[in-house]
């Protein structure tokens, strides 16, 4: 028996997607890997997987091919080689390299997670901030907080309800942003000095 059919028979779909970092819940169901997916539409199933939402179809072979670029018989030898069911020579450097690659769909969702992370943490910051420091008298001088709380919130709010109900290309666009010069990486810190500070207050308390 060749390598396909060693692995087709040795291996099912739903242990490879395990495998390789696909969390399949007890009806099958997942999030698809091949595209920005956020209710699960990819169902995997022992000999074979489907999506729903973005068409992706096959058996075990051609889910680990399209998940790690690989060509078919590439995919059947990493397949043989990580199950060790094969006494085949390890995958090339090549090879390799390509494995370790991860796809576009994930990265994607990495760092949709980590945008909408920063924001959602930025939003309650502001919303906080709006409510303790508002004047209590017309005469009162504003805060920087509230300042920045009035100037910022309405758009950090339209932000993460974007990444949360947005279209793809609506959410893909504030990822976009968010990665364009160093924007993220800034907030991150500027995020992380303000709970210091808080951390700080609550300890003098």
């Amino acid at each position: 028996m060749n390598v396909f059919g060693t692995v087709k028979t040795s291996i099912n779909t739903r242990e490879a997607a395990e495998r390789y970092g696909v969390e399949v819940n007890r009806h099958g169901k997942a999030l698809c890997p091949f595209h920005n997916d956020h209710n699960p539409s990819l169902f995997v199933d022992d000999d074979h997987y489907h999506c729903f939402a973005c068409g992706e179809h096959g058996d075990v072979i051609d889910f680990t091919a399209k998940l790690f670029g690989l060509k078919l018989y590439e995919a059947a030898q990493k397949l043989a080689y990580d199950f060790g069911i094969t006494q085949d020579k390890p995958p090339t450097k090549a090879m390799q390299e390509k494995q370790n690659r991860k796809s576009e769909a994930q990265r994607l969702r990495e760092n949709e997670k980590l945008c909408f992370s920063a924001l959602l943490e930025y939003m309650k910051l502001l919303q906080e901030w709006k409510r303790l420091y508002a004047p209590r008298t017309p005469e009162e001088e504003w805060h920087p907080h509230f300042i920045e709380a009035c100037d910022r919130l309405d758009y950090v709010e339209y932000l993460v309800d974007t990444l949360i109900g947005g279209v793809f290309y609506e959410r893909n666009d504030v990822i976009d942003m968010m990665l364009t010069d160093g924007n993220l990486q800034k907030l991150q810190a500027y995020l992380k000095k303000h709970r210091k500070e808080r951390s700080y207050e609550q300890e003098e308390r």
